[in-house]
């Protein structure tokens, strides 16, 4: 892991570049911005290591959120997310999204599903998966991470790293923003903010309790958030909305029975 001073360095090097003056404004913003998204990745990755590592992509991890069961396997830039149910008739539901689509078995059975279908059950199983395995999933290849500074949250100090995505290989909701809230000295991620397009858009916060380690990987349940003025969508802001009381508590949301099994090589 990355020791504390090389982010200080990396810290007074952007300082550097913003104050820097140059003949050439576009080549100066370009500079900063690059420096901006190079101090983002060296953080974020840290934050992975801190979080579990290569323990992600070397395991199995099972859970249930919402009396539904989820498993997840990654390996590298492979993967297989599974859900299964029993819905309101008594079939049960098994979905399997990986690499290749989405497919859905219904009582054992390969189910033939329309585009639309599919791509709804695509996105509601990878939307659980995405959050449960945070903050593994920062590094993929279609997240562009921007630094945007330092604050404080209860008194604690924080990097602020907001996470766009690239429209190839960014999925349905590649327009929507995160940012997260990694905490400055013990590299954990306790909060993060997110605003979608989808259902008519809106924002989220959502805040880490119930933290706990599960064979080598970090987990945490969230206090989930809304802005108590739905128009706001600036989820940079959100910290300084959570000061100020001016988010209200919409839900929790809680992974139960988790379950880590590290596999062989």
């Amino acid at each position: 892991m990355k020791s504390g001073k090389l982010l200080c360095c990396c810290l007074l090097f952007l300082i550097a570049c913003q104050s820097e003056p140059s003949t050439d404004a576009q080549s100066s913003v370009v500079r900063i911005s690059e420096t901006k998204r190079t101090l983002a990745d060296s953080i974020v990755n840290q934050t992975i290591i801190q979080h579990g590592g290569a323990l992600y992509d070397n395991s199995l991890i099972r859970f249930t959120f919402r009396e539904r069961q989820y498993k997840a396997r990654r390996q590298g830039s492979s993967f297989e997310y599974e859900r299964i149910f029993t819905d309101t008739s008594g079939r049960q539901i098994r979905d399997v999204l990986n690499n290749g689509g989405l497919y859905r078995e219904i009582n054992g059975q390969r189910a033939s599903l329309s585009a639309k279908d599919s791509s709804a059950y695509a996105n509601s199983v990878n939307s659980v998966l995405y959050f449960a395995l945070l903050p593994a999933p920062l590094n993929d290849r279609a997240a562009i991470r921007e630094y945007l500074g330092e604050t404080t949250l209860k008194g604690k100090p924080y990097h602020k790293i907001r996470v766009t995505f690239r429209q190839e290989g960014g999925g349905k909701d590649f327009e929507d923003e995160y940012v997260y809230w990694i905490h400055r000295d013990e590299q954990t991620m306790d909060y993060l903010a997110y605003n979608y397009q989808t259902d008519g858009g809106g924002a989220r916060f959502r805040e880490a309790y119930n933290v706990r380690e599960i064979n080598g990987i970090r987990f945490a349940d969230y206090i989930n958030y809304k802005p108590k003025d739905p128009a706001n969508l600036q989820v940079a802001t959100f910290d300084q909305l959570f000061a100020n009381g001016e988010l209200e508590e919409l839900s929790r949301i809680d992974s139960e029975n988790v379950e880590v099994i590290v596999l062989n090589n």
